[in-house]
């Protein structure tokens, strides 16, 4: 069985992540209350989902670069410091092309975050990589956990919830203070002769002893950690199953963003709660990921991937049906909680497979990703606003059980895609006597 070992990059790491987490889950319960705000429908409100996509999709594109010029720490701590800029931004303007604006920054700097945690971690844990993704991501859950109950209270305390945000931008300086005084360095940036397609040596350096990485799922043998320094490496197509895990994360991604983003309209008109009471009941999907990431990081250390990503889907299924059916508050808000012990496993399992089977070619990998999320947070949630506009928020969330089905099927494809392929036995070799 793979292990697991936590150093204080490791724990740095994660950190990074939880930081991101605050904004992304707290950012979800701000949109009912910008679109009440602004006076727009739920469709146009939804546009600010697309302003995340669009951030994503240039964060994606520019991450590969980045990170071969300056190395994938300084990167991740240039994310920090532009989502901390963007969200100070965000809490002081008001009109809504301003806010998508400024969303739309905030998402292009922590595409550039998501992008190095997740390749720094798989770089330095190898096999253990799934594992260490899950605790990852259970961090930026328990950041998320945070969020939406800091701004619940101060809707209802009668603040609004930009004092709520801006606790974003001091926590940002208070892990970069506490990284500072322990000495804990990410990555070094790789040498200015370091060839185009080479990883950065600085990266190598620090990453620590590279297990095999594709031993995780099965893809192949041993990515070479020692490649002749200055050498240009080959260039390298990512595999179908690559692809196959792309798509998985857009579906994946639809689900928790549609989630994100209107769960507190239907807890308002179909639970009867109130604005602030349903706004902090988004919580409950982020506690129930916690749990299921602190839980799943186990797991996925025991089991393979794929048939561990199917059973998350099937509990978020039954989480969603529970949620969904309710008629009072604290049985939709168990639903959710259930729903988010599914939803915990989708990415992180997902985006370790794709890395995984990406090989040398991670940075590219990675920030490819950042495009499928582009893909699932640009179109589901305005879709979605869009239907609900025509038939309440409610019926609207039908949408959901329809992307978990679809990411059902993507997830059994991928499981044959990887399916090792059986080799012939060699034929015994005959002697003359």
């Amino acid at each position: 069985m793979p292990r697991l070992t936590r150093d204080r990059l490791t724990w740095l790491t994660y950190a990074q992540l939880g930081l991101w987490g605050f904004f992304l889950y707290g950012f979800g319960p701000v949109v009912p209350l910008l679109r009440d705000e602004q006076g727009t429908s739920a469709a146009v409100a939804g546009l600010h989902s697309t302003g995340i996509a669009a951030g994503a999709l240039a964060g994606g594109a520019l991450f590969a670069p980045l990170a071969r010029r300056f190395g994938r720490g300084r990167v991740i701590w240039a994310g920090l410091a532009g989502v901390a800029a963007g969200v100070a931004a965000l809490g002081g303007v008001r009109a809504l092309p301003a806010t998508i604006t400024a969303v739309a920054v905030i998402a292009t700097f922590g595409m550039l975050v998501i992008s190095g945690v997740s390749v720094v971690l798989t770089d330095r844990h190898g096999t253990g990589a799934p594992a260490a993704l899950t605790e990852a991501n259970a961090v930026c859950a328990g950041a998320g956990i945070l969020a939406p109950l800091v701004i619940g209270a101060s809707v209802d305390a009668g603040w609004g919830w930009r004092p709520a945000m801006a606790v974003e931008v001091g926590l940002i300086a208070l892990v970069a203070l506490a990284a500072l005084i322990l000495r804990v360095r990410l990555p070094r940036p790789a040498p200015a002769a370091a060839a185009p397609g080479d990883r950065p040596a600085g990266d190598r350096a620090d990453a620590g002893p590279t297990a095999v990485v594709g031993s995780a799922v099965d893809t192949g043998p041993a990515v070479d950690a020692d490649w002749p320094s200055g050498a240009r490496r080959p260039e390298r197509r990512l595999p179908p199953a690559y692809w196959i895990a792309w798509a998985l994360m857009a579906v994946t991604g639809s689900i928790e963003v549609c989630l994100s983003l209107w769960t507190a309209d239907v807890l308002r008109s179909h639970a009867g709660m109130t604005a602030g009471a349903a706004s902090a009941a988004v919580a409950a999907i982020v506690c129930g990921m916690f749990v299921g990431r602190l839980v799943g990081g186990r797991f996925a250390l025991r089991y393979r991937p794929v048939p561990l990503l199917l059973a998350a889907l099937g509990v978020s299924l039954a989480g969603f049906a529970l949620f969904w059916i309710a008629p009072i508050g604290w049985l939709a808000v168990t639903g959710l909680v259930v729903l988010g012990l599914g939803n915990a496993l989708h990415y992180p399992l997902a985006i370790s497979i794709a890395l995984a089977v990406a090989g040398p070619a991670a940075d590219r990998a990675a920030g490819w990703a950042s495009y499928s999320m582009g893909v699932g947070f640009g179109i589901a949630p305005v879709a979605l606003g869009w239907v609900a506009d025509g038939v309440g928020p409610h019926l609207a969330f039908l949408l959901l059980p329809g992307f978990i089905a679809a990411a059902a099927v993507l997830a059994a494809r991928l499981g044959r895609a990887l399916r090792p392929t059986a080799t012939p036995a060699p034929t015994p070799a005959t002697t003359n006597a």
